[in-house]
């Protein structure tokens, strides 16, 4: 997840609403299969996985501030590209600057007055009334989806065999952290989350070239900066209180996101007073979330949830929905939605998902993550 603040506001941007999605649409190629516009050799590629978002900046496709504000400042230290198979870096290496399919999305979004929940913070983070700001949920695509495949059929050839582990479901396969097999995941994994990066890295490049050239400013004078990305789905080594005792444990956070109170090492300089800002997506009809790590999250390995969470299939969605129509409703009530398929249209339809007001009041009431904006959505690209 990556939130962008902009200067603009609603009165800005809402004549050029269409424009800035349809061209959105077009600079950020969506859906399965889709590959970006940064061309890399495979040889190329290994270095960028683990290198991560300081490749991005150092080739011009960032600032240096958008690693500051970056969990482990766009970067997975350990990263190991000689853990990765051939397969995973032939369907990665041409996917840098896309955004998938699925639930990925870019959207733009507005700060309304009554959804400031935290005004202090809000202005201390640069959010103001009927602001317009973007918010983007994807990852590292295949390549990271093909680590997981292999290295499951890895655990499975040695799970019972090497380590007498016995599981109910294959795909809970697993070895030992400190084995052999488990630290070259470890280390691959690593890779994924610096593809993730450099995705979402490019990804932001061209959102400021999209809106720099619509309003005829640079990016700078739109005030277009990175507040911060979070990844998603990785495992890192944290320290926490375990039956009374300091100690390090793996966190694996999978459909949860980091939540860090205020003054944990974990967070960048410049929010570790406050807490880790946390981003959470909701439907495209309903609106997302920006949040702040809650004191109550040492009780849950500092994670909160990292979505609104479906309530229905995708298949059910797609039965009981026509994407055609609903990107009409939407229109009709103010949402310019532009999707790939209309069938993926449906499939991530507001019915779909959990209430997400209902969500983040449980997530804010355990003082897990506090409230800081709701975020309603404008102009939406979809996979």
């Amino acid at each position: 997840m990556r939130l962008v603040l902009t200067n603009l506001t609603l009165n800005d941007v809402k004549p050029q609403m269409k424009t800035l999605v349809d061209k959105l649409f077009d600079r950020v190629p969506a859906g399965v299969g889709s590959t970006g516009f940064v061309k890399l050799t495979k040889d190329q590629f290994r270095k960028v996985i683990v290198d991560g978002g300081e490749w991005a900046v150092k080739n011009g496709y960032g600032w240096d501030e958008d690693l500051a504000r970056t969990e482990l400042n766009g970067r997975a230290d350990g990263a190991d590209a000689s853990k990765v198979s051939a397969k995973a870096i032939e369907r990665g290496f041409n996917q840098i600057g896309t955004l998938g399919s699925g639930n990925h999305y870019l959207e733009i979004q507005v700060v309304k007055k009554e959804n400031i929940a935290d005004e202090r913070l809000a202005k201390k983070w640069g959010l103001f009334e009927n602001q317009i700001v973007i918010m983007f949920h994807c990852g590292s695509r295949g390549f990271g989806h093909q680590i997981g495949t292999d290295y499951l059929q890895t655990f499975l050839e040695v799970m019972e065999s090497k380590y007498k582990i016995k599981i109910l479901d294959r795909e809970l396969a697993c070895a030992p952290f400190s084995s052999p097999e488990g630290q070259d995941y470890f280390k691959a994994m690593k890779c994924a989350v610096n593809m993730s990066f450099v995705n979402r890295q490019v990804i932001l490049h061209r959102i400021r070239e999209v809106f720099s050239e619509t309003f005829k400013q640079d990016a700078e004078s739109l005030g277009l900066r990175q507040l911060f990305d979070v990844a998603h789905n990785r495992a890192s080594l944290e320290k926490h209180k375990v039956d009374g005792a300091v100690r390090e444990v793996v966190v694996h956070r999978k459909g949860a996101t980091g939540s860090y109170p205020a003054g944990r090492e974990e967070i960048p300089k410049e929010f570790r007073g406050d807490g880790s800002p946390v981003i959470i997506g909701g439907s495209m009809e309903t609106g997302s979330y920006l949040l702040v790590g809650g004191e109550k999250a040492v009780e849950t390995f500092c994670s909160t949830c990292h979505g609104s969470g479906r309530t229905m299939s995708r298949t059910q969605a797609r039965n009981m929905v026509r994407g055609d129509q609903l990107q009409k409703d939407m229109e009709a009530r103010g949402i310019y939605v532009k999707s790939v398929s209309f069938s993926g249209l449906a499939e991530e339809s507001g019915a779909s998902y959990k209430d997400i007001d209902e969500v983040i009041n449980s997530v804010h009431n355990a003082g897990i993550s506090k409230r800081v904006t709701k975020l309603v959505p404008l102009g939406n690209v979809k996979g």
